[in-house]
């Protein structure tokens, strides 16, 4: 339960390493969806932040929370007895990596809730294959772009996110690069920050370019050393894309995924023809189809809406805990998006609505 910040990755790849099994909480969630996650998950320890810290003690006993890791991005001699400080909590081993055994096509990696827009959140079992598979996807689909051992990622989207996830934190590892993390967007701290680091690539989404875009003074910030910008999570606006790319010299390039895919199912290719307002094609290994909207076992012609569904190794084991949900959103392979769409001839994808109220 934290920001952006290097005690994250640590307790990320630490908690793998060790077996267990990650649920990465937003931070602004209030008690009551802090007590759901914990108490559906079942988890037995956390690593949060310091202001949160009280927080999480309010709803400890309606969960099975057995230890708290309390990070703080500043100096502080604050006791957080009987919890642990991060730096009491580090000191505690003694340096020897101890690998446990895993089924990596069944053990749960990452245990992903969903915003809960459909009803109560629901939690995606991600396994290790899943996660793995999603970051060497990406890779394969944007290798021409990206150059191991050189890449400087600005990682300001939240790792807590799926998207965060798997294209800031996993990729920078994947491909031996250098994450610039900041905790929260302010325009003027981004600003200066790509001035300063003079990042190459920027996982975002369009909020964050409208307002990269809009302001007055931006083209005076270098944002020229920004050769790759994929964008998720809401639709890219034909002309904001333009805009930011006459301004930065940078290319966007829209996708498209959602949390039980890990999350990346189709993007714009940088080595093709882009079409402004799509979601690109599938990446690599990446079935997709568009099935009739009644009980979607029939797949609709070129340029029909219908629902989205996909098929590929990123796509999750099922919901936690939930075998019904499961049923309906997995079928023979198939993940059932509930997003509307449609393809064009050529396989891009474009998102027309949501299917579920």
């Amino acid at each position: 339960m934290l920001p952006n910040c290097p005690q994250y990755v640590i307790a990320y790849y630490g908690s793998l390493t060790t077996g267990a099994i990650i649920t990465q909480i937003n931070p602004m969630l209030v008690e009551r969806e802090l007590q759901h996650i914990l108490q559906d998950s079942g988890a037995e320890t956390i690593v949060v932040l310091d202001g949160l810290y009280p927080k999480v003690k309010s709803v400890q006993q309606h969960a099975n929370l057995k230890n708290i890791i309390v990070v703080s991005l500043q100096a502080s001699d604050a006791d957080f007895k009987p919890d642990a400080s991060f730096d009491q909590f580090m000191k505690t081993g003694d340096g020897k990596i101890n690998p446990v055994s895993i089924d990596p096509e069944n053990d749960i990696a990452v245990l992903q809730y969903t915003g809960g827009t459909t009803g109560r959140s629901k939690g995606a079992m991600l396994t290790h294959s899943n996660i793995l598979a999603n970051v060497v996807q990406t890779y394969e689909f944007f290798k021409h772009e990206l150059k191991i051992g050189t890449e400087r990622t600005l990682s300001v989207i939240p790792l807590f996110h799926v998207f965060g996830m798997s294209s800031a934190m996993n990729l920078s590892i994947y491909i031996a690069g250098d994450s610039i993390m900041l905790p929260r967007f302010e325009i003027e701290e981004v600003l200066e920050t790509i001035k300063r680091e003079q990042p190459t690539t920027f996982p975002g989404v369009p909020t964050m370019y409208v307002a990269l875009t809009n302001h007055p003074k931006a083209e005076e910030y270098g944002m020229g050393s920004i050769q790759v910008c994929n964008s998720g999570s809401a639709p890219m606006p034909v002309e904001l894309l333009r805009e930011f790319e006459r301004k930065s010299g940078a290319k966007i390039l829209e996708g498209y995924g959602l949390t039980e895919a890990s999350p990346t199912t189709h993007c714009n290719p940088a080595f093709a023809k882009r079409k402004p307002g799509s979601v690109g094609i599938g990446i690599p290994s990446t079935e997709y189809k568009v099935m009739d909207l009644g009980d979607g076992t029939k797949e609709v012609a070129s340029g029909e809406m219908g629902e989205l569904v996909v098929k590929g190794p990123q796509v999750m084991k099922g919901y936690w805990n939930m075998p019904e949900e499961t049923a309906v959103t997995l079928r023979d392979g198939w993940l059932y998006t509930g997003d509307i769409a449609k393809v064009d001839e050529d396989g891009y994808l474009y998102i027309v609505d949501r299917k579920k109220i």
